[in-house]
Parts: structure tokens; sequence; C-alpha cells
């Protein structure tokens, strides 16, 4: 039987059903990471640095350990350097072990250097304070190009890699060049070169849910952790290494997820509770505080950067270099590679050049937030742009049309591409009132354009139908973004049965292979292939199953609409075959009918997305408000485009608070100030306006049912499209992220 894998039209994939957890969520039921229990369980804590930067010299944890309520203290001792069996993951694995655990130095503010088991947690925290820590104070940085001088502080030595050029500073430790053509014979061609330095400091995810888990781990080697994650083969294959046991003896169960963005693609206190509960043999529980999550856990790099662009009268882009230096913390990670590749890559360049450097500071170790590093480099290259548009009179768009990426072209960091939305979505743009809509004084229009590559990933998927003709859908990517429903749909389509009589449930790692973490925009893409392939799967057996019954061969029937039919008037006349009829006898045809997909799609499609936004600056106190925005991205197909929309418009939300007000506060004593929400101030309702959302489709032909990811291009366009409204309302162009109130105020005042 041939399955055509490729499919334009649609009965359910498109529709906007209710979502399978909606009555969990708002009834109380959904389980979180801090929502699990255990008989018998104990409450870790964690001692951490005070310093930005210091030699561990001594730990004495006696008196701690002598405490009544006190069944566990763990060090780095507790935790294995070498895990000879895990091959190839020796180097991410010690960035790894010594994030969640110090070794001979406290690297950041906030990092770990103990931890306690407690009968409470109050019992925990106080225990804390008996565990005495001798240290070496050591001098510390943590700006990005300071820590890139000469006489920088060395935080690791013999961190970097191959790509670092001879004589850089050691805190360098990858470096990415990449582009084609010749950028100073294109700057040459240029009716008007701008260059000019951009700046971006680091910003948290901001999820609700801080990072908790359930560990259970015995001397036998055998564990069980329920933890809040974006990956849980991830947690087990790293958790394993650290504690030095067999992966496939620790089960991981993803809980539900109250917020991720990348931030939870990682772990940080997982292994720790693993250890604590070894050495207690005991269930621990482990909830950071919002403390904790602000000073220990990945936030996004911060960013230094120089662009230069050239454009000739007609807005033709000549010729375009970047240079984009980003801080990852102590360790390396920054991605200063995808910054680079990111910036320039809506264009169709002739000439063009970036170049990225991963340097390390005193600071934790950074995460991905949505896009990792590409918000930045866009702010930076759509901020020029701008620039060049208004001293040369061009319309904006019209410009970004006239230079707009399209299938054929070639990318500035090499591939070329297939078939993509980006002018789609600037011609959306374009026709849409927001653009004409007339602007009162002090207000400014800004747009953007923004791309992210997206991910396929290692994915694994398996359906069973049960008698009554209801499907179980197991996946096993957390769901941080309505996968579940759009999984649902995908086999609803295939199989032609109702949404309703689909359940998809989270699978943990003892019961599916393994599953790359829910990052890169690829769960809707790459489970949904899986999903999809699952399903066919099982369609396969299903028309083996109605053949055998009508007595032909097993090639001579199809499947339409939920039921088994014969393939044309030759195959015999029989009418259809609904699945609950084959189902429902199954036992006695040949055993229980089930799919299954596991592979490693490489299809997933670039994404590209246009912002409009309008911004309105009070020039006495600089306060800047959104008063309107709209996203326009190209979504492939939207399979549920409710959760799509809500993609667009957190992705906007989130970059507002980044544009505006978020950022990490470094006190001259390299500890962070603003560790909290008080403090650190994300977006609340009303600093939002209401966000427009356009979906464009243009299919991607890696995806059976044309699916792009859309969860990390929505935050790339967003502080490019909000700087350069705000500096079309202000007069004056911004350069530094955010542009809080007393920036605006400085670059004013500069001015005039």
């Amino acid at each position: 039987m041939a399955l055509d894998d490729r499919k334009s039209e649609f009965n359910f994939v498109g529709t906007r059903p209710d979502r399978p957890d909606g009555l969990d969520k708002v009834t109380g039921r959904a389980k979180f990471g801090a929502d699990a229990y255990a008989p018998g369980m104990l409450h870790g804590a964690i001692l951490r640095s005070p310093h930005a930067h210091a030699r561990i010299i001594k730990i004495d944890a006696s008196k701690a350990e002598a405490h009544k309520d006190v069944k566990a203290v763990v060090t780095r001792a507790d935790f294995s350097d070498k895990p000879e069996f895990k091959p190839g993951l020796e180097g991410e694995f010690w960035n790894v072990l010594e994030n969640v655990m110090a070794g001979e130095k406290a690297l950041y503010d906030g990092h770990a250097i103990a931890a306690v088991a407690a009968t409470s947690a109050l019992a925990a925290r106080d225990a804390l304070k008996l565990i005495e820590v001798e240290y070496e104070v050591l001098p510390h940085v943590t700006d990005v190009d300071k820590a890139m001088a000469p006489d920088a502080p060395v935080i690791r030595e013999g961190a970097a890699d191959y790509s670092v050029p001879a004589g850089m500073h050691p805190n360098v430790v990858r470096y990415h060049e990449s582009g084609h053509g010749e950028v100073e014979a294109g700057f040459a061609e240029a009716d008007l070169v701008i260059e000019d330095s951009f700046a971006t400091e680091a910003t948290h995810q901001g999820y609700i849910e801080p990072h908790a888990c359930l560990a259970m781990l015995g001397n036998d080697g055998k564990g069980e952790l329920w933890c809040t994650t974006q990956g849980h083969w991830y947690a087990q294959k790293y958790c394993a290494a650290a504690l030095g046991i067999e992966t496939a003896q620790l089960r991981v169960t993803a809980s539900e997820i109250g917020g991720g963005f990348g931030g939870k693609t990682t772990v940080f206190i997982e292994p720790v509770a693993l250890a604590l509960s070894r050495k207690a043999n005991r269930p621990v529980k482990l909830v950071m505080s919002r403390s904790e999550v602000f000073r220990a856990t990945g936030p996004t790099s911060s960013a230094s950067m120089d662009i230069k662009i050239g454009m000739k009268k007609d807005g033709t882009i000549t010729g375009a270099q970047g240079i984009f230096r980003l801080q990852g913390g102590a360790f390396p990670g920054a991605p200063g590679d995808m910054t680079a590749m990111c910036g320039f890559a809506p264009y169709n360049l002739t000439n063009v050049r970036q170049v990225g450097y991963d340097v390390m500071a005193n600071r934790p170790k950074q995460a991905a937030y949505r896009a990792p590093g590409a918000p930045m480099g866009a702010f930076a290259v759509e901020s020029v742009i701008d620039e060049l548009c208004k001293k040369l009179g061009l319309d904006p768009i019209d410009v970004r049309l006239k230079n707009a990426a399209h299938e054929g072209t070639k990318a500035n960091y090499g591939p070329t591409y297939e078939r993509i939305g980006l002018v789609e979505t600037l011609e959306a743009a374009k026709a849409h009132p927001h653009y004409a809509a007339p602007l009162k004084p002090g207000q400014g229009r800004g747009i953007s354009c923004g791309f992210w590559f997206n991910h396929g990933g290692e994915t694994s998927v398996s359906l069973a139908l049960s008698e009554d003709g209801s499907a179980q859908l197991m996946v096993g990517t957390p769901d941080i973004g309505g996968s579940r429903a759009s999984m649902a749909l995908m086999a609803a389509e295939v199989l032609g049965i109702p949404y309703e009589n689909i359940r998809v449930t989270i699978a943990d790692t003892a019961t599916l292979g393994y599953n790359d973490v829910s990052h890169g925009s690829r769960v809707t893409y790459a489970s949904g292939l899986a999903t999809i392939k699952a399903a066919k799967h099982a369609v396969e057996k299903l028309c083996e199953r109605a053949a055998v019954k009508w007595g032909i061969p097993g090639d001579a029937v199809k499947w339409e609409d939920g039921c088994a039919v014969p393939s044309g008037p030759n195959a015999g006349d029989f009418d259809p075959m609904p699945l609950a009829d084959i189902t429902a006898d199954m036992g006695a045809t040949g055993g229980p009918i089930s799919g299954h997909f596991e592979a490693t799609p490489e299809g997933a499609g670039v994404s590209f997305g246009t912002h409009i936004v309008d911004a309105e600056v009070d020039p006495e106190t600089g306060k800047t408000s959104v008063i309107r925005y709209t996203v326009i991205q190209d979504a492939g197909k939207a399979i549920h485009p409710d959760y799509v929309e809500g993609q667009f418009q957190g992705g906007a939300a989130q970059g507002i608070g980044w544009a505006l007000n978020e950022e990490y506060v470094y006190g001259e004593d390299g500890r962070l100030q603003n560790s909290i929400f008080l403090d650190y101030r994300i977006p609340v309702a009303s600093d939002l306006p209401m966000i427009d959302t356009v979906i464009v489709e243009v299919p991607n032909p890696g995806h059976p049912f044309g699916v792009r990811g859309v969860g990390e291009t929505g935050i790339v366009p967003p502080l490019a499209a909000i700087a350069n409204a705000v500096s079309n309302a202000a007069g004056v162009r911004m350069r530094q992220l955010p542009m809080s109130p007393p920036r605006i105020l400085a670059a004013l005042k500069e001015n005039g």
C-alpha cells in the first residue's frame, strides 16, 4: 500500500479545538515540579558563593552534619569527574558538572558550593549557615569587552577550542567567521556607509515556575527523578554521568512545566538532589527560590557588536560586516556563532562577513532564551539598516523587500535557501493597515525582520490503538507550547478519527527511545513528523487487517477518512470498514495494532518574521509606551492557529521587556543586584498593547504537512523593531538595551 506523505487539504489540521491539558491546569490537577511528594521525603538546600570569583580553600561541613535534622551533606567530592563510559560527553559534561557544583573555584556570584538534605525546608536552610567555607577572593570581570582586554583576569585556563586565533585572551574560548564576497569592494560601491556599535545586557527567561525536582537514588544505582524540564532524556544522560551510574538505571519523568523558553534545557539542581538522595538513602525534594533562579541559572548572554553596512541610493545593500562579542558566563557556550549567522540572514547579500566571539566572564552559565543569540544580532543589523533608510529617504519595507532573501539565495552563513516566506511576510506587512496608520507627535514606527534556523533532532514516537477505536500517542518532547494539541491534530488527520479520541502522553525515559530536548522550535516539526509516520505505520496495519477480512491482497486496500476501502474497482466491492470495526476484534486478527517511528529528521526549514511597532516616548521622563504591535511570521502550516498566534504574541511580549526594562545589574563587587522580580522588571499586562498577528503559510518542503517551527523566530525582531520605533519617536538613535528611561533621557540630553 502506498502512502503519500504530502498533504495540502486538511480536515483537522488548521482548526482550533480546546487544549487537552486545559481542564487540569485551571482546576489545579496538573502536577508541576514542586508538586511531587514521596513518603519519607527530605528537603534539599544549596549553599552558594557570595563572591564573583574565588578559590575554595576549605569546606568544613562538620557542624551541619552534626545537626539533628540533617541527613546528608554533599560537595563536589560526591560527584563523578570521569564518566569514562560516556564517550563524546567529556568536554560539555565537565562544564555542566562544574556549573552544578563548584570544584576548585567559585566562578560567579551564586555558584553552588555544597548542599544539605534535612527533614524540613527550614532546617535545610538553617543548616547551610553551619557550613564554613574559606575563600581566597580573586579578581573578577563581568563585562564582555573588559573580559577580552589584555589585563582581564583569566577565568579558566585552557578552555579555548581549536577555532580561537593565536594571541587572543584565554577568556575567548570560541571563534566563528563566515560570509562570502569582498566586503571592502562592496563598501566602495556604496553611496552611503554607516558603521556603528551596539550593546545588549543579559536577560532572564522569567518563567513563572522555578526549577524543582524530586530525586530517589539507591545504593544499588537505580534511581527515579521527577523534574520540571524541557528535556528529560538530556537530564537522564547528564545526571547519570554526574553520579557515575548507568543511564538506563535512572528513569526520569517530566512534570508539567510552568515556562521554560530555553532556560530548562539543561540541569542545575537535579544531580544535586540525586547525590543527596543516594547519601541519605531517602527521597530528596529540591526547589529553587526566585533569587537562586536569577543568580544561578542561565540567562541570555550580554553582547557588544560593531556593524558596518553600505547601501546605494536605490536601497541596494552592497556590503555588510558584523563583529559580535558575547559572554556566556564562566563557561564556553555563548552563541556568538548564532548571533553572527542570524544577523544578516534575512538578506540576499553579495558581499558579507560576520565574526562571532564566545567570551567567558564571571557570570552564571548562559542558557537559551528562545532563539539564542539571534535577537542581539537583529537589533544591531536592523538598527543600521533603519538609519540607512532614513538618511537616504527610503521606505524601510521597500528596502527590505529589495534585499530580501528568497528561494535560491545563498545565505550569508553558507547554504542555499529552499522555499522560504520572508518576502511574503514583508508584503503582508506593507499591506497591513498598521503600516499606513497615522502617528501622533512624539510617536515613532519601527520595522524589523528576523530569522531562526529551526532544528530537527533525535525523535521517537509510539501510537497504540484501543479496541474502541481511540488512540494513545506517546511522545518524548515536553509540552512547552501546546504540542499535545498539535500532535493529536496531526494524528487525527492521518487516522481519520476525532481529535477528542486521541490522548497524548509525555512518556518517561523508560518508555520510548531517546528524544532530544524541546528546543530549537523542533517539537511541532520533528515530533509532528514522527507522529504522522507512526500513525501511517498503524494505518498500514489497519489496511492489512481489513484485507485479511475481505480476503484480498494488502496492497489492494487504502485508507480514506478513517476507513479502509478497496483501492480500486478491481479490488472488490466492499463497504468502507471504519477504524473502530477493525480494532474491535484485533486480538483475534493478529493482536494489538500500534505504530512507531524513530529518526533524526533534517528538513526543519528556516523561519522568518517581520514586526511593526509603534512607540511613544515622553521626553520629560524618558518613559516609553508601546502603543501598537503587529507580528507577521511564516509558520509553514499552522497546525493549531491559536497556539501559533500565542507563540507570536509571547515572543513580542518578551521582546518588549528585553528592549525596554529587563537587564542583569552587577555591582562593582561582581554580585547580582536585582535577583527578584521586584527589581528585575518583566512586562505586566498594563505594559503591553493588544498584539495583532498575521500567520503566513509558505509550506516547508521538509515536512509532510508543511510545518515550520514558530517558537523562536517571534523573539528575534522585537528588540530591533522597538529600538527603531523608539529612536524615531525620540529623534535619537538608541544603541544600548534596555532602553530604560534613564538611558533615553541621557541620549536626549547628549543630543541636545
